[in-house]
């Protein structure tokens, strides 16, 4: 009797392990596969952004980032109008990295948006030109109902006037109500046509419009704001700082982008002449005419005037209020 029972015992425990086996192996799922890594930047029209344009089409955040993690990320390029545009997709978490004008950027950082500038891009020469003989000053503006178009209320462009305004002693916004938005080549047609008197631009727009002999240029503007000073910066979302190797990889896509524009300024001309629809011969020497660079150049002094003019609240502490570690310049 008793070996019979321990028989039956043991019979037993077999059977509980052959059923744990193979519940276990009902159970046991496949690992989920790993999500595709993805960055969504967006820029803006125009010889300003070449560098970034090289970094899309040479696929250099693919290649930086295959070295740094050893997987492939998905990059996705959307081209905007205009840097509140951009604004609103990093707010809405849709976009991880834009260039756009420096002054929508300190104006994003200035109302807490999740992001900081992370590169200069470049500087650019900027333009105000009249098909009216009657205006030869951006005074002769002021208290008329004359048009000036530009690329949007609170673009970088709206921030260089009213500092041509200050800077000559009137006031910075006396001019806001004359101010039409247009994108850079519908400004340029409205002006050539006479459909409005005055656009303020730039590179390249303000170079093919000193080429029409029915158009003078404002002299004030172009003073305000030269080729030396910081015009288009990149800005990172902290999601996207915080992922340190992807920010890397861009930070160094757009350094090699740099770098290829200055030392490759032919090829360059090539590629950019496709988007830009110019002659190559012309492009090259848009681009000639640029200043392309990942250091800042000015940036306080740009935030400090629009705080004093009440383009934002409150002037930034420091440069780094404004940059993350990795930038140089002022």
């Amino acid at each position: 009797m008793k070996k019979l029972f321990v028989l039956l015992a043991g019979l037993s425990l077999l059977l509980l392990l052959a059923g744990c086996g193979g519940d276990s192996k009902k159970t046991e799922k496949p690992a989920a596969p790993k999500a595709e890594k993805k960055i969504s930047i967006a820029y803006q029209y125009g010889l300003a952004y070449a560098p970034a344009v090289i970094a899309k089409e040479q696929g250099l955040i693919e290649k930086y980032y295959k070295e740094a993690a050893g997987e492939a990320v998905k990059v996705e390029w959307v081209q905007m109008a205009s840097g509140a545009n951009i604004n609103t997709g990093i707010t809405s978490g849709n976009i991880d990295v834009g260039f756009m004008g420096l002054g929508p950027a300190i104006t994003g950082i200035s109302k807490g948006l999740n992001y900081k500038i992370f590169t200069n891009l470049s500087g650019q020469e900027h333009g105000m030109m009249s098909n009216d003989p009657a205006i030869k000053s951006v005074k002769d503006l002021i208290g008329t109902k004359k048009q000036i178009a530009l690329v949007n209320i609170g673009s970088i462009q709206h921030i260089i006037l009213a500092k041509a305004l200050a800077d000559n002693g009137m006031d910075a916004h006396a001019l806001d109500s004359n101010l039409v938005a247009m994108k850079h080549p519908d400004g340029m047609a409205a002006l050539e046509s006479g459909s409005l008197p005055c656009h303020l631009t730039s590179s390249p727009y303000i170079f093919m419009e000193h080429k029409n002999s029915k158009l003078h240029e404002i002299p004030e503007v172009k003073k305000a704001w030269t080729v030396k000073d910081s015009f288009i910066v990149g800005v990172a979302s902290k999601r996207l700082h915080d992922d340190a190797k992807l920010y890397g990889a861009v930070c160094k896509a757009i350094a090699e982008g740099v770098n290829f524009v200055n030392n490759n300024s032919q090829k360059c001309a090539e590629l950019m002449a496709k988007y830009d629809k110019n002659p190559v011969d012309v492009e090259l020497q848009y681009i000639k005419n640029g200043n392309y660079s990942v250091k800042t150049s000015n940036l306080l002094v740009m935030a400090k005037f629009m705080a004093a003019n009440k383009f934002i609240k409150d002037a930034p502490k420091d440069f780094r209020t404004l940059t993350y570690d990795n930038v140089e310049g002022d």
